[in-house]
C-alpha cells in the first residue's frame, strides 16, 4: 500500500477529489493532510471523509523536522501538493527524492514561478491573449514550477473567455487528470 501525504493551503477540492478518487483503492491511501493555514477548507474537507489533518506553521514547513517527523508517523510514501503555498526545501526532496508531485494552473513553462498560483494564472493567460490554457503535473524541485513535467492536459481558450470561465476549464482537467496520473506514477504505470 503506497500512502500519500496531501499538502493543501486552501479550500481543498483538488485534495478532496484525491481522497475520493482514492478511498477504496487497493494499492494506493491517503494518509494525511497538512496544511499551513489553520482556516483552510481541507480540514473540513478532510474530518467529512474521516482523513487525519493537521496545521503546521510557516517555520515548521521551513525546516522540516515537525512536518518530516508526522510524514514518518503515518508511514508516508509520496507527497502530494493540491494548492500548496508554500515553497518546498530541499530537506523534502533529500527524503522523498522524485516522490514529491504538484499541479500547476498553466501549460508550464508559461506562467509559473512565485507568485504565479490560483486566478494570478488565469489572469495572465487572458491578458496575455492565448489561446490555450491547461495544467501540468510534475515533479517538484527546490524552484517553483520548474520540476520535471511529467503530465499536460491542454484546453481551448476562447477571446471572450473571463479569467473565471479560465478556471472553470482548468480545474475540470485537474479533476479529471490528477488522480489519474498519480495512480499512473505510484503503481508504477507511467
Amino acid at each position: 500500500m503506497k500512502k500519500i501525504a496531501i499538502f493543501a493551503s486552501g479550500s481543498g477540492t483538488n485534495a478532496e477529489n484525491i481522497a475520493k478518487c482514492f478511498s477504496d483503492h487497493k494499492h494506493i491511501e491517503v494518509a494525511v493532510v497538512l496544511s499551513n493555514n489553520p482556516r483552510a477548507g481541507v480540514h473540513e474537507r478532510m474530518k467529512r471523509l474521516e482523513i487525519p489533518s493537521f496545521t503546521l506553521s510557516r517555520d515548521e514547513f521551513a525546516t522540516g523536522d515537525a512536518v518530516l517527523k508526522k510524514l514518518s508517523e503515518h508511514d508516508v510514501d509520496w507527497i502530494v501538493l493540491a494548492g500548496f503555498m508554500n515553497r518546498i526545501p530541499p530537506v523534502f526532496m533529500n527524503v522523498y527524492p522524485d516522490r514529491i508531485v504538484n499541479i500547476h494552473p498553466a501549460l508550464l513553462p508559461k506562467y509559473g514561478g512565485k507568485g504565479m498560483y490560483g486566478m494570478h494564472v488565469h489572469e495572465a493567460v487572458v491578458a496575455g491573449g492565448e489561446r490555450e490554457s491547461g495544467i501540468t503535473i510534475h515533479y517538484v524541485n527546490e524552484n517553483y514550477d520548474e520540476g520535471q513535467i511529467i503530465f499536460q492536459a491542454k484546453c481551448s481558450v476562447a477571446p471572450e473567455d473571463t479569467p473565471e470561465d479560465v478556471a472553470a476549464k482548468v480545474h475540470r482537467l485537474e479533476y479529471a487528470h490528477y488522480p489519474e496520473v498519480l495512480e499512473r506514477l505510484l503503481t508504477g504505470t507511467v
